[in-house]
């Protein structure tokens, strides 16, 4: 096996793992505990499973970091095709990261407020369980945050994977579309526009079709040594 299936193979791999880890860990360990606008039940589910919570912020944690690892993968990957916008697609990967790693200290807060540690009892059960759900709301917000660098991203990754001449030019092409229509999405959410949740009907397929499809074809077809196109 050549130097560059080897890496294509390690890229899809670490991609796998990610989603492997982050689906579980929003949609079963945390999001079904959070209801936004109704602080006291979000405050009840949360303190009933607790332990529950904790696995889905883990999980978020460590699908980053394998997140970060198959950025890494592929700007080896795609290296040789461009410099520059292999960087580009890093950094912004490493941007988005960032921010999605830092925005995690939120729900670390809400689970601190209703904790019942003692120096928190100046406070009543019902003000502490709103300050909990305000953590929330703002992780809430800086998800989106991070969703603007993971947006920005998919264009250099896109361009590359089209010019590459070892991956398939339809996944460049649909992972640029997606770019618009995240990045759009992303912008729409802080601009307060009702429309932005129509979107997502738009965009989760594009994601699926071009995060997923480059994903299999990486781990399974791995790519062929040949000067990019």
């Amino acid at each position: 096996m050549n130097s560059l299936n080897k890496t294509a193979r390690m890229a899809g791999f670490l991609y796998l793992i990610y989603m492997i880890i982050t689906i579980p860990a929003d949609a079963l360990a945390r999001s079904p505990l959070i209801m936004f606008g109704d602080a006291a039940t979000t405050a009840r589910n949360i303190m009933a499973s607790e332990w529950q919570f904790r696995v889905g912020i883990t999980g978020d944690l460590v699908s980053a970091v394998f997140f970060l690892l198959a950025a890494w993968a592929l700007y080896a990957l795609l290296k040789p095709v461009n410099k520059d916008m292999s960087l580009l697609f890093l950094l912004l990967n490493l941007g988005g990261v960032s921010v999605y790693f830092i925005n995690l200290l939120n729900q670390f807060a809400a689970v601190l407020l209703l904790s019942g540690v003692d120096y928190l009892k100046v406070f009543q059960a019902d003000q502490l369980q709103s300050l909990a759900m305000f953590f929330l709301d703002l992780h809430h917000n800086g998800y989106w945050i991070a969703q603007i660098f993971f947006g920005a991203w998919l264009f250099p990754l896109g361009y590359l994977v089209y010019k590459s001449g070892f991956l398939p030019k339809i996944l460049g092409v649909v992972m640029m579309i997606h770019f618009v229509g995240w990045t759009t999405t992303s912008l729409l959410y802080f601009l307060y526009t009702p429309g932005y949740t129509a979107l997502t009907y738009v965009t989760y397929p594009l994601g699926f079709i071009s995060e997923f499809g480059l994903m299999l074809w990486l781990l399974v077809m791995g790519a062929k040594e040949q000067k990019p196109s």
